[in-house]
């Protein structure tokens, strides 16, 4: 009885692994000959027609099949490094099915009850086992995507460095209004980093509400005065915390009304102001001596006493600036002001994002100026209007759709200089109608008078834009030397195509080259393409287009469809234009840089960046049935910037979205985020390292270090280490800014999808972070604001 038990399991056992083999040969055979039709790679078919052979020889009870198996192994291997190089994550779909499926078929229980004799067959098999252990060992080690130098610590090229901020504070979004998210603290170094303790931690209890739309986030960075942090919720709440305990001083709430057509729901910072007897009247220095201001999402401005937190009544109405005045459309939510503005002495500057890809009839992207006491409207720049500079009377409007300013812009007093990263006129995807006006400055550097809004000069960075390649960040300024060692005021402009743009901030002349190219041409019909785009030497943008060897996938199965999808869509390299058939858009709409910007630091003439890499498809929908040219007459906004984006008004609607596997991983491989630092001297990038692990974006919450799309900033500081959130998990971290090992690591309540800062009070420094989370990035949502600084030496 017991014979017949075991010859039972026996056959089983057999017929489980031929069953295997046989459906993962038909599967790779007829996804390979698709693959093969559309000009993609012969392995999968030859490996389909392999595994079958397996399936044959083990259901024949051959251990000739673990012969075959091992040779077909090994090849894969030897295929695989051919392809990808001894990269890790890149190597693992290619072998990892394969791998455990040889394990399998080596165990005793296996080839044992597979009669027919051979004398090779363990060994072979064996042998490409350990070959293939081998390969995927040194390849765990060995990162290829790594590199790994070391800056220089010399600060003898350094320019003069003259600052009015206090070092222990943080008074602005970059810490100063020039944008380098550098701080001159050390107390917190590279040698005692480790030992960082949380300080103290504030929950605002700001959560996401049913009225909400996916894009709620929290991306503050708060700034720090004295002994008081300022801070601005999802939902635009205000507070006032004491710096050293976090405990609430004041807070404030502009009663936000939101609806789910939001397209945004956020708030990136505050602004801080100081009325003074030499630059404001009395009235308004009794009334608020120190300011802060406070965009809110429907279009209003509001200035607060940042002691109290009472409105200033000398302040435009009673303490509220309405910014939707002669707008074109009032409709709250298509016009939000989302990032602080600047402030000098006598004016605010201030700009906001319009809802992209819903219509031609939006609200205007114009920039303004209004009197840093008062609120009045001293001047006006809109983008796309013939004379940027006409304020309209009050039968008039700004213009439709002029291209708009949403991120962070800096400032240079000394030039009296505000540099505005700009975007372009919605819709984003197709701009066969867009007039030379609303062309002009789309997805520019914008240099303007701070005092009267007059052009000082401006430098495009993408021509007739199709993609939505605005300029995303903050700019960050320096003073630079050249190579015969005079110092040129330099400003540093990161894109979402991974260039960094290098300009004389007085001029707009490019210090690095970005010379003029050829790009993919071939638009969609009604529309045109540039010839050529700018393309800097300083720059992330990948090195190569991506081939059907870069798709991706946590198995051989996924990563098959991927490179089926791949070849499916129209790819030509950067800038290949929108089309129906579908576009792989690659560096994606996200951007190689987002809104964080990077830092530098001016004595050692360094930058540190944190680019992304991660491919989205656009799809341009001809219009048609439930696709109409004209929006219906309750039409809203998506509330969000990916899926089906309506874009009434053009030939097109369009859907926009990352390129993922069925699984919902990403088809390219990894490293999809690093963190790397530059050397502004060389203009060369010095190391660059993987950041982030898929610990709370997979199903199983495993820390594998894969590198992870981001949002938010790192910081610098003159202790030699550099701190950065932003990951797809919830950590703050800390980096040797020398080298880029990794110091230590927090983990958060929260998504981190927010640029640290440091400061200090009392004698201590800290290091803090909103630990709020992001709707659409997919991280958990929350409302913390948390603190670390060295224990209290006893």
């Amino acid at each position: 009885m017991s014979v017949n038990k075991e010859a039972t399991q026996s056959r089983w056992l057999v017929i489980i692994t031929a069953l295997f083999a046989l459906l993962t040969g038909l599967y790779l055979l007829i996804g390979g000959i698709w693959l093969v039709a559309i000009g993609g790679s012969w392995y999968y078919p030859i490996a389909g027609i392999v595994m079958l052979l397996t399936a044959a020889l083990v259901w024949r009870g051959k251990r000739s099949a673990l012969v075959l198996y091992g040779a077909f192994l090994l090849c894969t291997m030897i295929w695989s490094v051919w392809e990808v190089g001894f990269d890790f994550w890149a190597l693992t779909p290619r072998c990892d099915i394969l791998v455990f499926f040889g394990i399998w078929l080596i165990l005793p229980f296996i080839w044992r009850r597979l009669a027919t004799p051979s004398s090779l067959a363990v060994p072979t098999l064996g042998v490409s086992l350990v070959v293939s252990g081998i390969i995927l060992g040194w390849a765990i080690f060995n990162d290829p995507q790594e590199i790994n130098g070391t800056l220089s610590n010399d600060t003898t090229s350094a320019t003069q460095q003259t600052s009015t901020v206090a070092d222990g504070d943080w008074p602005a979004y970059g810490r100063t209004q020039e944008g380098q998210r550098y701080s001159p603290l050390k107390q917190i170094n590279d040698t005692n980093v480790n030992q960082l303790k949380e300080a103290w931690r504030f929950r605002t209890g700001d959560l996401k509400t049913a009225s909400d739309p996916v894009e709620i986030t929290d991306e503050v960075t708060p700034i720090k005065i004295r002994d008081t942090l300022y801070l601005c919720t999802p939902h635009q709440r205000l507070f006032a915390l004491d710096a050293a305990t976090g405990k609430e001083k004041w807070s404030f709430d502009p009663q936000l009304k939101t609806d789910p057509s939001f397209q945004h729901v956020t708030c990136r910072g505050v602004s801080y102001h100081e009325a003074t007897p030499e630059n404001a009247p009395a009235d308004v220095v009794a009334d608020c001596p120190h300011r802060i201001l406070l965009p809110v999402n429907d279009g209003r401005l509001f200035a607060l006493n940042a002691d109290t937190g009472k409105l200033c009544e000398t302040f435009a109405n009673k303490g509220v600036l309405n910014l939707q005045t002669n707008m074109p459309v009032t409709t709250p939510g298509m016009y939000e002001p989302t990032s602080p503005p600047v402030v000098t002495d006598k004016v605010i500057v201030i700009a906001g994002a319009v809802t992209d890809n819903f219509s031609t009839r939006e609200p205007s992207g114009v920039i303004r100026g209004f009197d840093v006491n008062t609120g009045k409207l001293v001047w006006a720049f809109d983008p796309g209007a013939k004379d940027p500079n006409a304020i309209p009377a009050d039968e008039h409007h700004f213009t439709l759709n002029s291209p708009n300013s949403w991120a962070p812009a800096s400032y240079d007093a000394k030039l009296d200089l505000v540099y505005l990263p700009m975007g372009v006129t919605t819709p984003d995807i197709w701009g066969g109608n867009r007039t030379p006006e609303q062309e002009r400055y789309a997805s520019s550097i914008v240099a303007l008078n701070a005092s009267t809004g007059k052009l000082a000069w401006s430098y495009q960075t993408v021509h007739h834009d199709l993609w939505d390649m605005d300029m995303p960040a903050q700019p960050t300024l320096a003073d630079i030397k050249d190579k015969n060692g005079n110092t040129i005021p330099a400003i540093y402009a990161p894109a979402k195509t991974g260039n960094i743009f290098v300009l004389d901030r007085r001029t707009g002349k490019p210090i690095v080259p970005a010379p003029e190219k050829p790009v993919p041409q071939g638009a969609a019909k009604g529309d045109h393409v540039s010839p050529t785009q700018p393309f800097s030497d300083l720059t992330f943008r990948p090195a190569k287009k991506l081939t059907g060897a870069d798709m991706w996938g946590a198995t051989m199965y996924d990563q098959l469809v991927c490179r089926v999808m791949f070849h499916r869509l129209r790819y030509d390299g950067i800038f290949t234009p929108p089309s129906e058939q579908g576009t792989l858009v690659f560096p994606g709409n996200l951007g190689m840089f987002e809104w964080g910007g990077i830092s530098i630091d001016p004595q050692r003439q360094v930058a540190i960046a944190n680019p992304m890499a991660l491919p989205f498809v656009s799809r341009l929908v001809p219009r048609g049935p439930g696709n109409p040219m004209e929006p219906p007459k309750d039409a809203k906004g998506s509330g969000t910037e990916s899926g089906i984006q309506p874009q009434y008004g053009v030939p097109y609607g369009v859907t926009l979205n990352a390129f993922l596997s069925p699984f919902g991983l990403p088809c390219k491989q990894p490293a999809w985020g690093y963190i790397s630092a530059l050397d502004l001297k060389t203009n060369q990038v010095v190391w660059k390292k993987r950041i982030g692990t898929v610990r709370d974006s997979s199903p199983v919450p495993l820390p594998f270090r894969m590198g992870m799309p981001m949002l938010g900033a790192p910081i610098s500081t003159a202790g030699n280490v550099l701190f950065i959130g932003a990951t797809a998990d919830n950590y703050l971290r800390a980096y040797n800014m020398s080298n880029g090992k990794k110091l230590w690591e927090a983990r958060l309540p929260a998504g981190g999808q927010a640029t640290p800062m440091t400061y200090e009070v009392n004698g201590k420094q800290y290091v803090l972070i909103a630990a709020g989370g992001h709707g659409s990035f997919g991280t958990k949502l929350g409302d913390y604001i948390i603190a670390w600084a060295l224990p209290d030496q006893k």
